[in-house]
């Protein structure tokens, strides 16, 4: 069975920016591709999972959604990171919807397609619904980045992280995830993860 590292898109991998739609916007964090290839180096895939909910709204098609990603993935192969799969949600949150995060729908989609063992896998992102989409789906931890509106969620909503790893960033998401065994050495001493709330 394979492991992943299932990533929210906008304020996890790039900036967010409200109803993106048009390549030439797409502004990569700087720790982003670093991070992304470490964790595929380590034998991890990657796969992208977003609500696009513009496209549900009528402010955007899902072509334009599709071309912001050709153009993502491009910039980011020239990196050396390769996506297994982008999963894309477009319906507004009134609407019904196959894979709206926090469904966990894509997951399992996710582990059909590519042979995945959820209970390996990651989930990184910066709302709640990335968070609950990870533990819907039945991973092994859900992060939050502070970047995007990550920051704001730690502010208003401490109480709905206790199941969380809160971390400043991806590049910080991928140290975590690579030292298992730092973490449980610190674990087995009791002392405290910094990366916690």
């Amino acid at each position: 069975m394979k492991r992943a590292v299932f990533l929210d898109r906008d304020g996890t991998i790039i900036e967010e920016k409200l109803y993106l739609h048009r390549p030439e916007e797409v502004a990569i964090f700087s720790d982003a591709p670093g991070a992304l290839k470490r964790l595929q180096t380590a034998g991890f895939l990657l796969v992208i999972i977003t609500n696009q909910s513009g496209v549900g709204r009528g402010y955007f098609r899902l072509e334009d959604v599709k071309r912001v990603h050709e153009h993502l993935l491009q910039k980011l192969r020239e990196r050396g990171v390769d996506f297994a799969k982008v999963y894309i949600a477009p319906e507004a949150p009134d609407q019904p919807s196959h894979g709206r995060k926090p469904s966990p729908q894509f997951l399992f989609e996710a582990r059909d397609e590519l042979g995945l063992d959820l209970s390996q896998c990651y989930m990184i992102g910066d709302k709640l619904v990335d968070l609950e989409c990870g533990w819907n789906g039945g991973v092994k931890k859900s992060i939050l980045v502070r970047t995007g509106y990550g920051a704001e969620v730690v502010n208003k909503s401490p109480d709905k992280l206790k199941r969380a790893l809160v971390v400043n960033n991806l590049a910080s998401a991928a140290d975590w995830i690579l030292r298992p065994s730092e973490s449980s050495q610190r674990a087995a001493v009791g002392q405290p993860d910094p990366t916690r709330l």
